[in-house]
Order: C-alpha cells, then structure tokens, then sequence
C-alpha cells in the first residue's frame, strides 16, 4: 500500500549516503538468487496457460494453502479487486474494518469495478468480531443493499501489522457461512501471521471462501501476488484478471523470484518482526513518541508523534535529512516496516536518527 509518498528527487537526494528505508517492505530489491532464476526461466504465453514457471508458482501456492487453485496477479490491490467482483453482485454492501486496505488504498475499486458499498467498523486492533458485524449485515428487505461480502485483513496494516486472533477469525467465518455469506482473505501479509502464530497458512486461512496474499512484501520478490481458492473460483478470477489488463504473457521471468520467494521468504519473516520490537523498544523511551511496544507483534510499527510539536511531513522531511526513510499516515503517525533489507545495523541507526529529531 501507499501513504504519504515521498518525493522522487528527496529520495535521489538522500541515496548519496547509506540509506535506511523503512516506509514499507515493498522496497525489496530481488536477491542475486532470484535474479538468477529470473534471467534463465523457462517461459511461455500465460493468456494460453503455456507458461510452465507460471504454472509452477500457482500449483505451489495452491499446496501451501491446501486449496484447488491459484492465480498469479501483478498486486494484491488487483487479487482483492477480484475475489470482490466474484463474490458480490452490483449494488450489495461489503463489510470491512475501516481501516483496512480494500476501503482505503484501492482506489475505491471495490464499487468502480464491482459496483459495491462499504459497510465499515472500527476493530480494536483490526480485528472484527462476529457481534460487531452481526449487528451491521443488512436486513432483508427489498429496500436495503444486501450483505454480499465480509472481507477481513490479516496482518492489519493500518493497525500496525496486528495478526488476527485465530478464534475471532473461525467464528467470524461461521458465522457468515451460516447465513450465506462468503468470506474473504486480505492476506496481504499473511505469511508474517503465520510466523508469528506459529501455525501453517493452510491451517489459519482455512475456513475463507478465498485468500489474497503477496510475494512482493516481506517475503520479498519484486512483482507479484497471488489468490487462492476452488477451482470454479480461480477460473472466474482468470476472466476478470484479462478484463483488469492483468493478462501477461511471458510472466515467468516474475514467477521465477516469486518461486524463491514463496519457498523462502517465510524462513527469515522472525528476523523482521524481531526488529520491529528492537525499534519499538527503543522509540518507547524516546522523549515524545508515543507507541505500545508489547503490541508490535509482526514487521510494521505506528507511533504518534503529536507531543513533539512537529507534523509528520516535518517529521519524516528531517529523518529523510539523516538518510533515514519513513512515512507519514496521518498528521501525527508514522508508519515504519522492517523488512529483509534492513538489518539490525539499519535499525539501530534509524534509531538513533529519530532520537535526534526528537531533541
């Protein structure tokens, strides 16, 4: 996702010395490995169904998920998009946290393309529970947009990268199916709730209709997400993957780094979320700063900044001064994200940084 986006030439600018990035862990640049793999993979005419690396990725991701079929999408954003338009029709409501990411940072695609409305809740943490959406599904009655759709996010991004509870996650799910309501995954960063729950993705996705999840965060390919779910699904997602220009032909050279990614990334996930709390150790002693360590559970910190007397654009403008990149999601919150690129070294030099800004 995209917040406060800082400016191309800022950014020339401060790559002139050693650069900590943390604004988000789409900033991966590929391994050597997964360079290596790109240059010499096997390809073919996706649109056919004739690239066998493409193949490869999605009957993967489909083991891993124990589920019947996968697709690979260039982003998420688009992944979501479609589990959206399958399982809604025109003019019905889809529940969602209302921070969470297929409300704020789609590009309202969710009624551009499938023609639907939120129906928001605040959720401590990000997480709904199934009295909170309960009481929200709509009525049936003729007047009223019908509940077409509950979409959940896990980790929570906005919340900062707050995991699910898996007994809220069951329940919420139950629920829904009890009265005909399909359930889907922004499982964006659902590797880092793996890691942290320390249960398999099969195991903690299993009772959702479909499940987004991408190789271009933390586990650290350059381009790429997937969406698991039945086969019938999948093959209706194919449809509308060619009608968002998603339709790529030699796509394997991508599929090559989401293979190492799929296979490897999750191995190393603890090291970012053991950063994150060595970070978010530290800012808690800082004069000003305001962040709840113990809940910093993955790779993504939110901290409030409103008692340093500086908005966050003058914030992350003076830590981008001392080569240190973060970014501002309200006027008083930053968001940072540890992520393979950045080691501890990185970190307690970011640290550091935001001390002195800090005074």
């Amino acid at each position: 996702m995209s917040t406060a986006i800082t400016k191309p030439e800022h950014i020339k600018q401060a790559h002139t010395a050693a650069v900590v990035d943390l604004r988000s862990d789409t900033v991966t640049k590929p391994t050597p490995a997964m360079r290596r793999a790109m240059a010499e993979a096997e390809v073919g005419d996706d649109v056919y169904g004739e690239d066998p690396t493409i193949n490869k990725l999605e009957q993967r991701a489909a083991e891993i998920f124990a589920r019947e079929a996968a697709i690979f999408v260039p982003t998420g954003s688009m992944g979501n998009t479609i589990a959206i338009k399958i399982h809604t029709k025109p003019g019905q409501e889809i529940i969602c946290e209302e921070r969470g990411h297929v409300f704020n940072y789609e590009m309202g695609m969710l009624s551009f393309f499938a023609g639907c409305v939120p129906r928001t809740i605040y959720g401590e943490n990000g997480s709904l529970t199934w009295s909170d959406i309960k009481k929200k599904i709509a009525p049936g009655i003729y007047y009223r947009a019908q509940t077409g759709l509950v979409s959940l996010e896990n980790t929570h991004n906005m919340a900062g990268g707050t995991v699910y509870p898996q007994a809220l996650a069951d329940e919420v799910c139950d629920g829904a199916h009890a009265i005909g309501i399909p359930v889907h995954l922004d499982g964006a960063r659902i590797f880092n709730a793996s890691v942290f729950l320390g249960k398999p993705v099969a195991e903690i996705t299993k009772k959702f209709d479909s499940v987004m999840f991408c190789l271009s965060k933390g586990l650290g390919a350059p381009v790429g997400s997937l969406l698991v779910g039945s086969k019938k699904f999948i093959e209706q997602a194919r449809v509308y993957r060619k009608a968002l220009g998603g339709g790529m032909r030699q796509a394997g050279v991508l599929a090559a780094a989401g293979l190492i990614a799929l296979e490897e990334g999750p191995k190393r996930l603890h090291e970012d979320h053991a950063n994150a709390r060595f970070l978010a150790q530290g800012l808690a002693k800082l004069r000003g700063i305001k962040i709840d360590a113990d809940n910093v559970q993955t790779n993504i910190l939110v901290f409030e900044i409103s008692s340093i007397g500086m908005d966050s654009a003058t914030f992350t403008r003076k830590l981008m001064e001392k080569n240190v990149l973060a970014s501002g999601i309200s006027p008083t919150e930053i968001r940072i994200v540890t992520h393979m690129d950045v080691d501890r070294s990185a970190c307690e030099r970011a640290l550091a940084a935001i001390a002195e800004v800090c005074g």
